[in-house]
């Protein structure tokens, strides 16, 4: 079975149609932060029982990674949505950015060799 495939902008409009038409209407921009926060916090529990030291509790049954990560992306779009930021263009600028700044860095650190 093919996965359908979308780009960042065809994420930002998907999110954007869905919340006008099922969602109602967008959180608030701090209410959307809590969320993420919130979010990603979930998805640090996972990690840490899957590939940390922590134990899973009855709680974290059904709990799945890529869903997590998902609920992470959800929110952090809409926050771009209503803040007016292109992820696409803010992505490859950072791309950019990363790579000047860090060009030999991390071939010159001993820890990761």
């Amino acid at each position: 079975m093919d996965e359908a495939k979308i780009t960042l902008p065809e994420a930002q409009q998907m999110v954007d149609q869905w919340i006008k038409t099922i969602g109602v209407r967008y959180f608030s921009e701090l209410t959307n932060l809590a969320i993420l926060t919130e979010e990603v916090g979930e998805l640090a529990r996972i990690m840490a029982r899957t590939y940390g030291d922590q134990s899973f509790k009855k709680s974290d049954e059904g709990k799945d990674l890529g869903d997590e990560m998902a609920d992470v992306l959800w929110v952090l779009i809409c926050l771009a949505n209503q803040t007016g930021v292109d992820l696409n263009e803010a992505f490859l600028k950072n791309i950019e950015k990363k790579t000047l700044r860090d060009s030999e860095r991390h071939k010159n650190n001993e820890k990761l060799k």
